[in-house]
């Protein structure tokens, strides 16, 4: 299974749509992140990365909503039978 990640864009660099790379905030965390999938993307965009590569643009609400049931993840990736996470029974 593939896991992507959402992160806000902080800057910017090249204009060349192919070439273009974000500095991407992962809540406190800093990566380069290819934009050449999302040319429309912006400063200040929440995108959601997937092995260095940012596939699509989420509006804000949608970003957050995401980092919420992400911080209800136990560390150790086990959810028991009385989660409260989206799916679980």
């Amino acid at each position: 299974m593939c896991l992507g990640i959402p992160g806000k864009i902080e800057s910017i660099i090249g204009t060349d749509p192919l070439e273009k790379v974000g500095r991407v905030n992962f809540g406190g965390v800093f990566r380069e992140v290819s934009l050449a999938c999302v040319p429309e993307a912006q400063v200040g965009d929440y995108v959601i990365v997937h092995a260095g590569m940012a596939l699509s643009v989420l509006d804000e609400k949608e970003a957050q909503a995401t980092l919420e049931v992400f911080s209800q993840i136990p560390a150790d990736g086990e959810v028991s039978a009385n989660s409260n996470l989206p799916g679980k029974s």
